[in-house]
């Protein structure tokens, strides 16, 4: 029996043993640039806290309609007398100490001097103006988010381009040390050699560090765990950034479309319609009612036993003549009124003064801020803008500066090896391919990023590599 489990044991061993290396496999997040954006849009903290503020901005709104609507309230209570003080003085019909009382009550305000609507309208601008500003906040996480992880691409470029450089340098240097055995260099090129080697070093370490830094900040714009294993599938190139900067160039979108000063441009309307909420504190208000209920009054401690009944007696001997002498059975009594009610503050201690006049600055205060928005919405555009035109015309410069930089080294090594040049001329051709990668690598996402802010700042869906359409586009005021 223990020779049959020794096969199923040693599988499940094989089994265990293979599992700490799936798991690790599975684990690491393979990450586009379009996912990574809609991560952040819907698990970002920044996202998040603006679609919260719009959730209060709708509860907003449902509070301002309500003081328009009819009220219904549905009220009981039950009330025990110790000593009544009527039934002393009076008689004993007025001796029952329990009272039962249940009413409904339906009031409609009929006027308040258009604070209802006014108010009303302040609130659907609000929640308008947060909706903006919820679809302001998506364009700068998605702008940000893609800055990031363009960051990343250009870190782990640079990585490759630094450990390439290295391997470059380490083949140098043992072909000058086999030169130097040969008798065909000297000892100066050797150690020229090894010196520039030795300064690369940390060339690759820095790469390599900030490559690390890069991640770790987009994971946390993406709300990724920083032990999570990320590893990034778009790649941004030439092409792709020329697609996306064609794309933005075609827009002739204008200042008015951007979120932001649409918000800033509701707000300051919202708080005009609050001068009118503020000014109807100076107005009489007006509603009307209608109350309908039972009370109850049972006699000693019991119960009230269903509905109530007049119940005529005997009046006492010594009575008048003619006197009619009634009870009741401690029911329910029907208990209903209709009323109107007007009030008009006359003095209120200059409270609905102050509230005018809060809700006036408040309006300057918008007003104000909304010609400054317009000047900032302004100058973004014409920064961004800038940026894009310098960084279109850096693109284009260094579209073949890297081919003749790696050619030029090519020639040199070529010199070199056939004892035409020397160790300089060959550490200065390196040195410029690695000048040239540099700036290509730059320029090729600055280009996508200038394009990328230009579309934010036009108030335009900021476009992505591979997708024909933005989902995070700026929503329509509802």
């Amino acid at each position: 029996m223990l020779h049959g489990l020794a096969p199923a044991s040693a599988a499940l061993l094989t089994i265990l043993l293979a599992a700490p290396a799936f798991g690790q496999a599975q684990d690491t997040l393979q990450l586009s640039l379009v996912q990574a954006v809609d991560r952040a849009v819907r698990l970002g903290d920044e996202a998040r806290l603006a679609n919260a503020q719009v959730e209060v901005a709708e509860a907003q709104v449902l509070t301002a309609r309500a003081s328009g609507l009819p009220q219904l309230r549905l009220s009981g209570s039950f009330n025990h007398v110790y000593e009544n003080a009527r039934a002393q003085a009076v008689g004993s019909i007025f001796n029952q100490p329990n009272t039962y009382n249940m009413n409904a009550n339906l009031s409609q305000t009929v006027f308040q001097g258009g604070r209802i609507f006014a108010g009303s309208r302040v609130a659907s601008r609000m929640r308008a103006a947060s909706r903006m500003t919820a679809a302001e906040t998506r364009a700068q996480v998605s702008f940000d988010v893609q800055a990031s992880y363009l960051q990343v691409l250009f870190a782990n470029r640079m990585l490759e381009i630094q450990t390439a450089t290295h391997e470059r340098a380490q083949a140098h240097l043992k072909e000058a040390e086999q030169f130097e055995k040969a008798g065909r260099a000297a000892r100066y090129d050797v150690l020229r050699a090894r010196v520039e080697l030795a300064n690369l070093e940390p060339s690759v370490i820095q790469a390599r560090n900030d490559r690390d830094v890069a991640i770790l900040q987009l994971k946390r714009l993406t709300n990724i765990p920083f032990e999570q294993s990320l590893v990034l599938t778009t790649t941004v190139d030439a092409a792709a950034a020329e697609a996306i900067a064609l794309a933005v160039e075609g827009n002739d979108a204008s200042p008015a479309d951007r979120p932001s000063l649409r918000a800033a441009e509701l707000v300051a309307s919202a708080r005009e319609e609050g001068i009118r909420v503020a000014r109807a504190d100076f107005l009489p208000t007006v509603s009307v009612f209608l109350q309908t209920g039972y009370q109850a009054f049972p006699f000693g401690n019991k119960f009230p036993p269903g509905m109530g009944e007049i119940i005529s007696e005997e009046c006492p001997p010594d009575s008048p003549p003619g006197r009619s002498c009634i009870t009741h059975n401690g029911g329910w009594f029907s208990d209903r009124s209709l009323g109107i009610q007007i009030s008009w503050p006359i003095f209120d201690g200059l409270r609905a003064k102050g509230n005018y006049d809060l809700a006036q600055a408040q309006s300057r205060v918008a007003n104000v801020q909304l010609a400054q928005e317009r000047e900032q919405v302004a100058l973004e555009i014409a920064q961004a803008r800038a940026a894009f035109e310098r960084a279109k015309a850096l693109f284009a410069a260094r579209k073949q500066n890297t081919s003749e930089a790696a050619e030029a080294l090519r020639l040199a090594e070529l010199r070199y090896a056939r004892g035409l040049s020397t160790n300089l001329e060959v550490s200065d051709a390196r040195i410029a391919v690695l000048l040239a990668e540099t700036n290509e690598a730059r320029a090729v996402y600055d280009y996508y990023l200038a394009a990328a802010d230009l579309a934010r700042a036009l108030g335009e869906p900021i476009p992505l590599p591979g997708s024909p359409s933005n989902d995070n586009s700026r929503d329509d005021e509802k």
